[in-house]
Formats: C-alpha cells, sequence, structure tokens
C-alpha cells in the first residue's frame, strides 16, 4: 500500500476523461492520415471524407463507453482494455457499413481508404491504449490516485474492511488511520500496522485540516443509534460518506450489489447461462441435434441392426436420470448389456471386462456410439449438446453416494445435462470408482458453468471429436 499522503489524490474520472479525448482525436487523426496517404488528389479538407471521419469519432466514442472501454477495470488491465477497444473500433466499422448502404453513399467512398482506415485507425487506437495504460498504471503505482480515507470503527468489522482495502490491488485508496470512540481497552492501537488516531472529535479536526477525502463508518449494523448518532455528525463534514458491510457480509465481500427500486441488494449468485445467453443454447442444441440426427440416421439403424442379431432384447435403453433444476427424465441409449442384467434403481457403474456388457455392447462402450440416442433427449429440450454428464440418483463413488460425497453436487444441475462435457473431454470420463474421481469431475462441471459461452460449447465439441478418434477410459 503506498505510504499516507498529505495532499488529494488525482481524480481517476479526469484521467479517464483525458483517455476518451486523446482516442477520439486519434481516430481522427487516422481518418486524415489514411486519407493523405491512399487518397492524394482528394485532399485534407475532403468534404466528404471528412464528415465520414468525424461522424466514426462520435461513433466509436459512444460505442466505446457502451462497451465499458473507459470503466475502471479497463483502465488497469490491457487485456480488457484492449478487447473493449477493438470491440468498439470493429462495431463502428459495421456501422459506417450499415449507414452507407441505408443512405446509398457507400459507392462513393475509397473501399482502399476504408480498409486502410480501419486497419490504420485499430492499430493506432490499440497502441495509444498501450500507451495510456502504461501511464495510468504508472500513476497508480504512485499513489496518484488514492484518495485518503479513514475508517470509524476500529472492531473486527473495521479490520475486515481495511484486510479487504489492502489486498485489494483495483482500489485506489490509502487508509490515513482508524477513529473510534472506545479508548478504554476495547480496541487495539493498531490494525494491519493502520494505527488508531483518536475519537470522532479527533476525525472531525482530521477534516477540517483536509487531511481526509472519505470515510468508511465501520460500525455494526445493529447498533442503530450510534451509528445515527455518528453519521449526523459527520454529515456536516464536507467529506463523502459510506456504511461499511456489516460483518457477516464479508463472506460475500466480492458479490456486486444492484439496485433493487431504491434498496441495495447483494447478488449472491446469478442464474446460469439465462436471458439471451439461454435462447442461443437452445438454438444451438435444436439446430445441431437436427442436423446430426439426420447425418447419423443411417449408422444408427445399423448400430440397431447389430444389437438385435448380437443378443435379445430392446434395442434402447431407458434409465432414470436426474436433469436441470433436479427434475428426473429418462435418458436414451442404445442397450449394451444382455437384457437380464439391466439395472434401473440401484444402478451399478461398469467397469473394465464387465461380464454384464456385451460384445456389440463393448465396442458401443469404447467408442461411446451407445450415446447417439441421446441426440433424442437434446432435440426433446431434456438434455444439451454439452454439458455436465447426468448420473443416475443411486450411483456411487467409493461405496458412497454422489450426493454424500460433495454436499454441493446439485450445483451441477443448475444447467441441463449434456452428452458430452468440459469433464469428458478432460479425461474425467468413464468409472468414477473413487471419490477423487469424482470430486475432478465435479470441479470441471462446476468450471463449465460459470465460464459457459457459445464458443466454448465448439471448442468441447471439437475436443469431443478428437477423444472419440483416441478413445480412453470408456468401457
Amino acid at each position: 500500500m503506498p505510504a499516507a499522503v498529505d495532499r488529494a489524490g488525482i481524480p481517476l474520472d479526469a484521467v479517464v476523461l483525458i483517455v476518451r479525448a486523446i482516442e477520439f482525436v486519434v481516430v481522427i487523426l487516422s481518418g486524415m492520415v489514411a486519407i493523405d496517404l491512399l487518397i492524394p488528389s482528394a485532399g485534407r479538407y475532403d468534404v466528404v471524407y471528412s464528415r465520414i471521419v468525424f461522424v466514426a469519432a462520435v461513433a466509436f466514442a459512444v460505442l466505446a463507453e457502451t462497451v465499458g472501454s473507459y470503466d475502471i477495470e479497463a483502465q488497469f488491465s490491457l487485456r480488457k482494455a484492449w478487447q473493449r477497444v477493438a470491440t468498439a473500433w470493429v462495431t463502428t466499422a459495421l456501422f459506417l457499413l450499415t449507414l452507407g448502404f441505408l443512405l446509398k453513399t457507400s459507392d462513393t467512398v475509397s473501399r482502399e481508404w476504408a480498409l486502410g482506415w480501419f486497419f490504420t485507425g485499430g492499430i493506432m487506437l490499440l497502441s495509444t491504449r498501450l500507451a495510456m495504460t502504461i501511464w495510468v498504471r504508472r500513476l497508480k503505482r504512485r499513489g496518484s490516485f488514492n484518495q485518503r480515507v479513514a475508517i470509524f470503527g476500529a472492531g473486527s468489522q473495521g479490520a475486515k474492511l481495511a484486510n479487504y482495502i489492502l489486498t485489494t490491488d483495483k482500489l485506489t485508496i490509502t487508509i490515513v488511520g482508524f477513529f473510534d470512540d472506545r479508548q478504554d481497552g476495547r480496541v487495539p492501537t493498531s490494525h494491519h500496522g493502520i494505527p488508531v488516531l483518536g475519537n470522532l472529535s479527533a476525525l472531525v479536526e482530521a477534516i477540517r485540516d483536509g487531511r481526509i477525502d472519505q470515510v468508511i463508518v465501520a460500525l455494526p449494523w445493529s447498533a442503530e443509534i450510534r451509528l445515527q448518532e455518528v453519521v449526523s455528525r459527520l454529515a456536516l463534514t464536507p467529506v463523502r460518506i459510506r456504511l461499511a458491510p456489516d460483518l457477516a457480509s464479508f463472506v460475500f465481500a466480492r458479490r456486486p450489489v444492484v439496485l433493487l427500486g431504491e434498496v441495495p441488494v447483494m447478488t449472491l449468485f446469478e442464474r446460469p447461462i439465462s436471458g439471451i445467453d439461454a435462447w442461443a443454447k437452445m438454438a444451438e442444441d435444436r439446430i445441431l441435434s437436427s442436423l446430426a440426427l439426420l447425418v447419423f440416421a443411417i449408422p444408427m439403424a445399423l448400430i440397431a441392426l447389430a444389437i438385435r442379431l448380437d443378443s435379445p432384447g430392446p434395442i434402447f435403453f431407458r434409465q432414470p436420470r436426474e436433469g436441470f433444476n433436479n427434475r428426473p427424465f429418462r435418458v436414451f441409449k442404445f442397450r449394451t448389456m444382455f437384457h437380464n442384467h439391466a439395472q434401473h434403481t440401484e444402478i451399478t457403474q461398469a467397469s473394465r471386462r464387465d461380464p454384464r456388457v456385451t460384445r456389440v455392447g463393448a465396442i458401443l462402450r469404447r467408442t461411446s456410439l451407445d450415446e447417439l440416442p441421446q441426440l433424442l433427449n437434446v432435440f426433446q429440450g431434456e438434455m444439451s449438446l454439452v454439458g455436465p454428464r447426468p448420473h443416475a440418483p443411486s450411483t456411487r463413488a467409493g461405496g458412497r453416494l454422489f450426493s454424500d460425497v460433495l454436499s454441493s453436487y446439485a450445483a451441477r444441475h443448475k444447467v441441463k445435462p449434456g452428452i458430452t462435457g468440459w469433464a469428458q473431454v478432460c479425461g474425467w470420463r468413464g468409472e468414477t470408482d473413487t471419490e477423487d474421481k469424482l470430486i475432478k469431475r465435479f470441479e470441471h462441471d462446476l468450471y463449465y458453468i460459470e465460464n459457459w459461452s457459445i464458443w466454448f460449447d465448439f471448442y468441447v465439441l471439437a475436443r469431443t471429436v478428437t477423444a472419440l478418434v483416441i478413445p480412453t477410459n470408456a468401457f
């Protein structure tokens, strides 16, 4: 943490305003450079091209603001900054193309100039943001943005708050000290090397002397009368006053806070793959499962014939599974075991050289072709192509039910189960005979749920094809 300072920090908003202005100018300069290099006859002050450049600069400024290019985290993270600047610039180009098409003016603009400007402007914007990020990071390391903050309340709540501030790099805060009215030995003289400087009167005096920019009151919310007394006195001073979360709230300190009307509430967990993402995944499942059923129709018919010729019994095997939100459903599979050995309730996972498996069934399990009928479950909306693999409620690991091994096992059911999943392509497929294997599979499933995207699904599907070519752990 930077050393305490006697002067107020530079407003970070002012620096962000400078970044905005510079990037606005960069868009205009890049357009003018492209005009000079690619259209010499047009001249620097050609009206048509100059108007296009100005419109692009305004559009970029709006779009960059929209995608979060000037948010605090984008000022200190080059990866986030480049990603958002590039998104804003590409969107600006698409906006200009659409505008030109609607106004029927695209034929009057040089395509060579447009492409040259797109690449020139992109390079100049990314280079500028690199330089600005380095500059902003340097200022942050010096503590130039740091506000001088006093914490009123030197108890455990204040100590937790101080620890959070000291261990969170993105904050621009210098803790001047603790203040507390309890001076009878009930509070220590310091926390984390930060001294207790006095009582409420001493805090007000420090504010009057211009040594404090912000006060965070860290008192138990149950002490309502004391809170009101402290806040009413601090309200007469010209500094920002904030209320720290109650002690129990530090367990969820990194959760986002939103407004529910006028009341701030903390979001503990979001529903995964919701809103437009849910629609996108549903479309992905329905479209790809339909195409897959058409592609695999003949192979599935041949497999069905082979099962019928190999052993008596039904072609398909339907077994109960737990799906989305722990709702039960029956999964389709090609039958791979002798009909009289099929298990529908107390299910024992297949093991290597399992005597219950038929000859054709062994081949189907080794190649995972027995899972193909689950495309019907996907088409019906009971499963997804990619997601945590569905397990029967009675399946065990190391002799214990999955739900007994992991108390949070049901978190896998926040999304629909899948034919393939992140755990499977990472090698955690087949028999789950030990608790360690179950834990690893569970960790991979949670990672998938928390980091889902359409592109992640496509990556898992591509990895699945590779895994089918070189099968492991399936029997």
